[in-house]
């Protein structure tokens, strides 16, 4: 079990809205074999931490899961804790998008980028 976490993203009004307005995750099970499962917690950061995303996914081998979800706030985070037997084959992006639906470079993190904090 492992937990990947965005760690704070700053969402601020630039020209009149802010840049990203929704958020794409894409959770790709790579094992050829067992399954995994995915623990979403999406948090808006305001002051406070206060839960709005929370939904578990559970993931077939070979499985690719893509969400959006809500991203028009100042700050926001995402948290994702996997299990299972295929939790270490797990990977998982973020993709910030504009009205417009176009990427936003500035809120793109990849596996790498992600911190991991075994559990």
């Amino acid at each position: 079990m492992a937990t990947l976490v965005t760690g704070p993203i700053e969402n601020n009004i630039s020209g009149g809205s802010r840049p990203t307005q929704q958020v794409s995750i894409q959770i790709v099970n790579s094992d050829p074999t067992n399954t995994s499962t995915v623990l979403i917690q999406g948090y808006v950061l305001n002051r406070t931490r206060a839960l709005y995303v929370l939904q578990s996914v559970s993931l077939n081998p070979g499985q690719v899961f893509s969400q959006m979800y809500f991203a028009d706030l100042n700050g926001f985070e995402f948290v994702f804790t996997t299990s299972g037997t295929a939790a270490n084959s797990t990977e998982v992006s973020v993709w910030g998008k504009s009205s417009s639906g176009q990427l936003v470079t500035a809120h793109r993190i990849v596996l790498h980028e992600l911190t991991t904090t075994a559990t």
